[in-house]
């Protein structure tokens, strides 16, 4: 089986793996990770795709002369996960971070001239980083302002692991901490959609405890943004693929598995039409409903909760100028149904004019709209935010939709989900959709490749190095430390992240 376009398998040089074979099912992020991770500890691994092309939900396609990426993916400084599979795949330099976080904010409904603000960090420690910034934030009163910041202290002190909040949502809890519908919506829900793929009203407080948490009350850069200046499959395809073939993984694309079963021996058997493939583990990284599909009976105790995960949609407009209409790389808006915009114009190889692109979580009112009623919709409101644009010409307009981005956060999607471990000895999930404690981020996505891969070496009694990304966080913990003791001074920006949305 090959696509046509290069030889699959190993390439000379590759290192040598054990008698062990494990297939992994799914070319997504959680798959790719979990491959490299099994491969870098001598585990003989085939890799089964279904598409054309590797990715999963972070990929990019061609539109006429225009590389496009179906969808605008960021990350931030404490996914340490993600920056590592970057690091592994030979990408770093591909995706920088800002060196500190600063995040234009547009508000439609104040007057022209003053509808900039911004969010911005200071090298201070936690949660002064964010003192000064919050104090001048123009999108909130004096008094919202006050009361945000004894929020966020409160949002502190709550453990993201309590399974009593996963049954509480995150909108009633800012309620009753004072939060007004216009803080939750110029704050809370400018950060919460665009990382959770839901309102605050729609969202798991355990979950989004962990977003806060982390990305705002942890070191002071961990909300640091970073994006790809490439398209994405530059990095999530031909890199990865190539990092693939470099530890000797067999990599097969157009290859749908049908059926996951055990053989008299106790080996698993993976079907795919024309072959059947014999494995010693399997790992399934696919989507939540498409894994439920495949596991044979037994393998979970209530595999029926998987089909109870609710998935989110994500709706992404893109729009070609005649000329430059946005001065900065990204802004985020207030007031209008834009949510964020970003420039896409050098990624997508775009010669004359600038090309925009509009990322809209939580689009479920909007998911199936036509492209000529999101037109209608967006290009007048483009013009309204920024001025440029009114004397622009639109060469293009064409959106991307999807339908089942990400898992839906609500209340109670904790329990549902389930770890790397199934109860068929050999059987292993990834995922964004397991329980990481990630929402369904790329980050959650490689964190649970790396667990699936943990959890099959176990088994397989092959030398479990330690987690990755471990000695990364260790080190920037301490280089952050470092920072705030001396705070003329940035802590260097090593790699990049936000979520597939603002993800």
């Amino acid at each position: 089986m090959t696509d046509g376009t290069r030889p699959h398998g190993p390439l000379p040089g590759a290192p040598h793996s054990s008698g062990r074979h494990a297939v992994v099912v799914g070319g997504g992020l959680a798959g790719l990770t979990s491959a490299l991770a099994l491969a870098d500890a001598g585990v003989r691994v085939t890799l089964l795709e279904s598409r054309p092309r590797l990715g999963g939900l972070a990929f990019s396609f061609q539109r006429g002369d225009l590389t496009v990426d179906n969808g605008q993916h960021v990350y931030l400084r404490c996914c340490t996960a993600y920056r590592w599979f970057l690091d592994r795949i030979g990408a770093t330099a591909l995706a920088p971070l800002q060196d500190r976080l600063d995040v234009p904010v547009l508000d439609l409904g104040r007057p022209e001239g003053r509808r900039l603000g911004r969010l911005r960090r200071d090298p201070l420690p936690v949660p002064l980083h964010l003192g000064r910034s919050l104090a001048t934030y123009p999108h909130l009163s004096l008094a919202e302002r006050a009361r945000v910041g004894r929020a966020a202290l409160a949002l502190k002190a709550l453990d993201p692991a309590d399974p009593a909040l996963d049954d509480r949502d995150f909108g009633s809890w800012l309620a009753e901490h004072g939060q007004s519908p216009r803080a939750v919506e110029a704050l809370w829900d400018l950060v919460g959609v665009a990382t959770l793929n839901a309102v605050a009203s729609d969202t798991s407080l355990g979950l989004a405890a962990m977003v806060f948490k982390t990305g705002l009350l942890s070191d002071p850069g961990a909300a640091d943004i970073g994006w790809a200046r490439v398209p994405l499959g530059e990095l999530h395809d031909r890199l990865a693929r190539e990092a693939l073939d470099a530890a000797g993984v067999r990599t097969e694309v157009r290859s749908r598995v049908t059926s996951v079963s055990t053989g008299d021996d106790g080996r698993w058997r993976v079907q795919v039409p024309g072959e059947r493939i014999d494995a010693d583990a399997v790992v399934l990284a696919v989507p939540h409903r498409e894994a439920y599909d495949l596991l044979p009976p037994g393998s979970l105790k209530a595999p029926e909760r998987l089909l109870a995960i609710g998935t989110a949609p994500i709706l992404n407009v893109h729009v070609v100028y005649d000329r430059r209409v946005l001065a900065r790389p990204f802004a985020a808006a207030l007031g209008t149904p834009v949510q964020w915009i970003f420039d896409r114009t050098e990624a997508s190889g775009l010669r004359h004019g600038q090309y925009l692109a509009l990322s809209q979580s939580a689009a479920q009112h909007e998911i199936d709209a036509p492209v000529a009623v999101l037109r209608e919709r967006y290009l007048p409101e483009l013009r309204r935010l920024l001025p440029g644009a009114r004397r622009a010409e639109v060469r293009d307009f064409f959106v991307t939709r999807e339908r089942t981005a990400t898992f839906a956060p609500g209340p109670g999607v904790g329990r549902l989900r389930p770890g790397a471990r199934t109860e068929a000895p050999g059987l292993y999930l990834a995922g964004a959709w397991t329980a990481t404690g990630w929402p369904a981020t790329m980050e959650s996505a490689v964190r649970s490749g790396v667990g699936a891969a943990d959890a099959a070496l176990s088994a397989l009694g092959r030398p479990r190095p330690s987690r990755p990304f471990a000695q990364k966080e260790a080190a920037e913990r301490a280089m952050a430390r470092e920072a705030t003791r001396r705070p003329g001074r940035q802590p260097d920006a090593p790699g990049a992240f936000l979520r597939g949305g603002a993800r």
